[in-house]
């Protein structure tokens, strides 16, 4: 990682500030409507919905929300059940939501989360993020995307989409490779503040659509010129 902030070495590209600038304005132009997937109509829905999204697709989640929001709509209704009979309210959420992964802790999370924001917080969502932190199940990229989605601060969520797609580019440098907390952090530094939940989203949306895990289609890719990743293939190519 240079030391120059604004600058990214990874093997033999660099990414100077203008590149980076470049490659958000070309993935901007890709997803201009790239946005939150999750389906949420407030704050605390957000944060349950997010909760239940880890190692789960959007979509899957999104068709178990309606049903559990239309019974637990907010935190005290669902605080009111678990007070009353805590593990009635832990099963029944459970068999709402068992057709994601996890769906068992998650369960447990949810249920206990709705009892912290209203014990601790007043039945308000926390806006700071060691608060949301302190909820059971909100870990730091859950407390990201409610703080950039929830009350539209600058944040930098790392998802695996996030992850993958920064690191293939080289916007995130080798040192930083699989841990999305190192990762974020050398985003933020490289990253204009003001485009940083823009940036998340198009790169949740190019990791998608384009930059997959397995088999990404480099040939379609508008970044590929920017692209450590598509550089190395073409370098390995000629070596054969």
């Amino acid at each position: 990682m240079s030391s120059v902030k604004g600058t990214i070495s990874k093997g033999n590209t660099n990414l100077t500030a203008e590149k980076v600038r470049e490659v958000l304005d070309v993935l901007k132009n890709c997803y201009p409507d790239a946005e939150c997937a999750l389906d949420h109509g407030s704050i605390y829905q957000l944060v349950v919905a997010v909760s239940l999204s880890a190692q789960t697709t959007d979509a899957s989640v999104n068709k178990v929300t309606p049903a559990l929001f239309a019974k637990y709509p907010d935190a005290k209704s669902m605080a009111d059940a678990a007070k009353a009979d805590f593990e009635k309210t832990v099963a029944d959420v459970t068999s709402m939501i068992r057709s994601i992964g996890m769906y068992r802790t998650k369960a447990q999370n949810v249920v206990k989360q709705a009892v912290a924001i209203v014990d601790n917080f007043g039945g308000q969502v926390p806006s700071d993020m060691e608060s949301l932190m302190s909820l059971p199940g909100v870990g730091r990229k859950t407390a990201n995307v409610v703080m950039a989605v929830g009350f539209g601060q600058q944040a930098m969520p790392v998802d695996t989409h996030v992850l993958r797609v920064s690191h293939r580019i080289g916007l995130a440098g080798e040192s930083s490779e699989g841990n999305p907390n190192l990762t974020e952090k050398e985003l933020i530094s490289v990253i204009p503040h003001d485009r940083l939940t823009e940036a998340h989203h198009s790169l949740i949306f190019h990791g998608r659509a384009c930059c997959t895990a397995r088999s990404p289609k480099c040939g379609e890719c508008r970044v590929a010129e920017y692209c450590c990743f598509f550089a190395a293939s073409v370098e390995n190519i000629f070596k054969k």
